[in-house]
This record gives C-alpha cells, sequence and structure tokens, in this order.
C-alpha cells in the first residue's frame, strides 16, 4: 500500500513562508495525482491544490491562488507546496493525499493519505 509522508510544517508569521513537501517509500508518485489538502479546528477538510501525474494542470483553491505552487520533483520523488504571503487563515493540519493518474475534488476520490503536518500562521 501506498504510504505518504508529509514534512515542513511549523508556526510562521504571516506575510512568512513555508515549503510543505509529501514523500513516498516503495511506490514511485509518477503515476499518482497528489492533492493537498487542510483542515483546521471544526472545519471540514478542503482541498488546497492538486497535481496530476504528467505534472501538467496544476489546480489551486481560490483562497490561495498566486501565492502558493504545487510541484514534482520526480528524483527526490516528492510533491512539493511552496506556501508564501501565508495568511493566519491558512493554519491548518495540512495533508497530502494520492489517487491514479488526475486530479478530483473531493477527498473522498483520494485512497491513500498521509498523517498530516501543523501549519500555524501567527504573530
Amino acid at each position: 500500500q501506498l504510504q505518504l509522508v508529509e514534512s515542513g510544517g511549523g508556526l510562521v508569521q504571516p506575510g512568512g513562508s513555508l515549503r510543505l513537501s509529501c514523500a513516498a517509500s516503495r511506490f514511485s508518485l509518477g503515476v499518482y495525482a497528489i492533492g493537498w489538502f487542510r483542515q483546521a479546528p471544526g472545519k471540514e477538510r478542503e482541498g488546497v491544490s492538486c497535481i496530476d501525474s504528467s505534472g501538467g494542470n496544476p489546480n489551486y483553491a481560490d483562497s490561495v491562488k498566486g501565492r502558493f505552487t504545487i510541484s514534482r520533483d520526480n528524483a527526490k520523488n516528492t510533491v512539493v507546496l511552496q506556501m508564501n504571503s501565508l495568511k493566519p487563515e491558512d493554519t491548518g493540519v495540512y495533508y497530502c493525499a494520492a489517487r491514479p493518474a488526475s486530479c478530483r475534488t473531493h477527498t473522498r476520490d483520494f485512497g491513500s493519505w498521509g498523517q498530516g503536518t501543523q501549519v500555524t500562521v501567527s504573530s
């Protein structure tokens, strides 16, 4: 079974940046679409960004467009979410998830999930 591990979370001031990574062992991420989701306390998990297996057509939630960038590093078998100009409302646990080939919107369409990494944006 595909196992995903997120890293790179932490505490950052508003306006700062963080770089999240999603890594897998034993399996290549190259055949999977990888989505990033986040969940704030008391709220439902929501989609942030997704990149398909070819690396093309990345998509973003409206709330993060222009600030977040998703990319693949095939040499390291990772997918990176670069987060800039962070806001307090970006606070939450960030998860990466995998599904075959192409991106989908709903959490139910992703079969493999990481354990999450905490992102806190606060002064």
